[in-house]
């Protein structure tokens, strides 16, 4: 049997494009090699990791009830039960993707793929090893936590986003190497379940792809709940012991200090899984393992196309391997799609304060060349801020004088992540500062804090 179109790998960008692929009538089958659908996001990154920081989240709330007006005496965390719902729900919608691949008459193939080139792939599974062919493969492989050099993963001790999610226990302490997202967001879970979290990163800066303004909140809201944060900082000689790990950090000041905890999170960022999968049996060009594409997806290969964390150039989040399946898809089935625009893509952390943002920070936009306009506006002066009592951060818009076009939105606060939806919106329909000056935000709201912070940047906030 030929394909029209073969998916290799079930993550949010594999499933999506095969869903979209049946909904258009293409003869599609998906691939997965473990025995569970959904990837590393619904299985062990984005799904698990939030459920936990809800559960954090909660937590908090039970531990300092006082501000709500509630007494809540000697409250017990159950790891247990929160670990047990954070499976219930991965174990619910990775079933939820493969009703949806049968609802869409998608065939499922469990087994490892392999491209041999000229539209064949061999597949080795239950039955052995049989060539697959398809008139087009999108490739969805996904991507895995990298180690640092001489370091191997363990169940206790040395952790990447997989071992960690397996925790049995809240540990004591913890060291975590890393600022991007997933190193601060499990610095913000654990903090809140009480372990004593060290942070060390390398850059300058906490988050060093947000915005400059941004990462400064982090790690001033960071220390403010005890999470020690040390950046221009490197960690060595590290060692398992006994009871835990220790390190040599060397510090911004040049200092070395020794360094214990009873866990290591190495979250130092995560390499493309495009080894072992054919790649030299084809035209397709790589960038440090990285897949070369165009605007539609298409490698250097005839009708091969790949999506997500495995692409070089687009940022590894979850939503832009299912935008950048859409892509593929209708480039393969002939329909109108808009590639995918670098600028207009979100940004999601989901700490305490959570972090969203989208388009040019500040320094982007005027190493560019643009004569930019700055607009903000604090949590501190919003109402539905002071009613969850949640005062951290702010919002940042970033904007072009002369025309008054919106660069970039840039939150930190609470809900943040749900509140760059407007941002977003806003930049893919080109709107400008003056039309969301305009716009009427509900009150009171989170989302206000954006009508002000838009205001501000004609210096016509009201509420500051």
């Amino acid at each position: 049997m030929t394909y029209d179109l073969i998916v290799i790998g079930s993550g949010p960008g594999g499933y999506a494009a095969a869903v979209r692929a049946g909904q258009y009538g293409l003869k599609t089958a998906l691939i997965e090699k473990d025995p569970r659908l959904g990837g590393t996001c619904l299985l062990v990154g984005c799904i698990p990791t939030k459920a936990l920081l809800h559960s954090a989240d909660v937590w908090d709330y039970l531990k300092n009830p006082g501000p709500q007006g509630m007494r809540c005496d000697n409250p017990t965390l159950d790891f247990k039960a929160v670990n047990d719902r954070k499976n219930k729900i991965v174990d619910k919608h990775s079933k939820g993707v493969g009703m949806l691949l049968k609802k869409n008459k998608v065939d499922l193939i469990k087994g490892y793929a392999k491209l041999l080139g000229g539209g064949r792939i061999e597949l080795t599974g239950e039955k052995g090893t049989e060539i697959l062919t398809a008139k087009n493969i999108i490739l969805a492989t996904g991507s895995e936590a990298r180690m640092l050099p001489g370091l191997e993963p363990d169940a206790e001790r040395i952790l990447t986003n997989i071992e960690i999610l397996n925790l049995t226990t809240v540990p004591k302490s913890m060291i975590i190497i890393g600022a991007g997202a997933v190193g601060v967001e499990f610095a913000s879970v654990f903090n809140r379940f009480g372990t004593k979290v060290t942070v060390l990163e390398m850059l300058p800066r906490l988050v060093p792809v947000e915005d400059e303004d941004v990462s400064k909140e982090l790690e001033r809201s960071f220390k403010k709940f005890g999470i020690r944060c040390e950046t221009g900082a490197k960690a060595g000689d590290i060692q398992r012991t006994e009871t835990g790990v220790k390190l040599n950090a060397t510090l911004a000041n040049g200092k070395t200090e020794a360094m214990e905890a009873d866990c290591l999170l190495v979250a130092v960022g995560r390499r493309p899984r495009t080894d072992n999968i054919g790649v030299e049996n084809t035209k397709i060009e790589l960038d440090r393992g990285f897949v070369k594409v165009n605007a539609w997806q298409q490698t250097a290969e005839p009708g091969v196309y790949a999506i997500g964390d495995i692409v070089a150039g687009t940022p590894q989040l979850a939503h832009v391997a299912t935008a950048e399946g859409m892509v593929a898809v209708g480039a393969i089935a002939g329909k109108p799609v808009t590639p995918i625009r670098r600028n207009r893509i979100p940004g999601a952390t989901y700490t305490d304060p959570g972090i969203g943002s989208v388009g040019l920070t500040e320094a982007q936009a005027k190493a560019q060349g643009f004569q930019v306009k700055v607009g903000k506006f604090p949590f501190a002066a919003n109402s539905k801020a002071s009613i969850l009592g949640k005062h951290e951060g702010f919002v940042k818009i970033v904007a072009d004088e002369k025309f008054g076009e919106i660069l970039g939105v840039h939150i930190i606060g609470p809900e943040a992540f749900e509140l760059i939806a407007e941002g977003v919106a806003a930049m893919e329909a080109e709107a400008t500062v003056d039309t969301l000056m305009s716009t009427i935000h509900a009150h009171p709201t989170l989302y206000e804090a954006l009508g002000d912070a838009f205001n501000a940047v004609k210096g016509l906030a009201i509420n500051v």
